[in-house]
């Protein structure tokens, strides 16, 4: 049975709160249940204060085999910030947009490029979904078409290899792929029509519910985890994506990635969104499985 937990982004202080709270115990350097088995769904870097513990934690607990690991939106842009390809060179240039998600982790590691570098590579370990059959873990969005692609890549290999990177940055069918498994699906607004969130700034595109049909639906109904409100028009068959509707009788599914300080994690029967935004709302949100094919909102666990 498995403890599903979101989003960290360096907050290793609620995590131990959090594994003390499922009942996980201290053993060495890591956290150890006798009967359970936590699932990490990415993003463990940036933003908060506490990175470097909070990687090293879910390491040992993954090296252990006290825990699984995927790859979330910001471990990959890092993979891709710090990996050099073949030729010597970066797989993405050193600009700002690059860098900037990434000011808190650079700061953590400055003084230990060493640790950093083998920090990457150990990113590069881990997966960018699971299959347990009896439930699935994606950090972004589950879609059937965008696995098999990522795997007919990946060639069973376990590592992110830098013919696999290479590959991503060149290919737009599997770089698709995985923007969407890691950032979920994100729509882009008609050009006549502009959005501006409570600050004022505009928004060319927006994150939409990946698990439903959005012929019929309004861009307010298809919003899912943005931070402006949309208007209530009906989205343009045009610009509907076409995608295959997650099916309820269809296994399980855990992800992270939208930030949801507000409104229901269960989402759908068999989907589950395990982020409560740790950064604004410094809340910790974990799902304790134990083989229910409905989920249900009780076993959602705050920190």
């Amino acid at each position: 049975m498995y403890d599903i937990v979101g989003d960290i982004h360096g907050h290793y202080s609620l995590l131990v709160k959090m594994l003390r709270k499922l009942g996980y115990k201290k053993s060495g350097k890591a956290f150890k249940h006798p009967e359970r088995k936590m699932i990490f769904t990415g993003d463990y870097i940036n933003r908060g204060p506490q990175i470097r513990d909070t990687i090293n934690l879910i390491r040992h607990m993954v090296d252990n085999g006290d825990a699984l690991a995927i790859l979330g939106n910001h471990e990959l842009n890092a993979i891709l910030y710090f990996t050099l390809d073949k030729t010597g060179k970066f797989f993405h240039k050193h600009i700002a947009r690059y860098k900037l998600p990434l000011i808190k982790t650079l700061y953590e590691y400055e003084n230990d490029l060493v640790n950093l570098k083998d920090t990457v590579k150990w990113f590069r370990t881990l997966p960018l979904c699971l299959d347990l059959e009896k439930i699935r873990i994606v950090h972004g969005a589950w879609i059937d078409e965008n696995i098999s692609t990522i795997e007919s890549f990946r060639q069973g290999e376990t590592k992110l290899k830098k013919k696999f990177l290479k590959a991503y940055i060149q290919n737009p069918g599997l770089n698709k792929a995985v923007n969407q498994t890691v950032k979920g699906l994100e729509l882009e607004l008609p050009k006549d029509l502009i959005i501006k969130d409570h600050k004022g700034l505009s928004h060319r595109r927006f994150r939409i519910k990946w698990w439903e049909s959005l012929a019929g639906k309004t861009f307010r109904d298809a919003s899912f985890g943005n931070r402006f409100l949309l208007p209530a028009y009906t989205i343009p068959n045009e610009i509907i994506p076409l995608i295959k509707p997650y099916g309820i009788n269809e296994p399980p599914v855990f992800f992270g990635h939208y930030c949801l300080e507000n409104g229901h994690l269960v989402v759908q029967k068999n989907l589950c969104c395990v982020d409560r935004c740790v950064v604004r709302s410094q809340t910790l949100t974990a799902y304790r499985w134990s083989g229910e094919k409905k989920l249900n909102d009780d076993n959602l666990v705050f920190i």
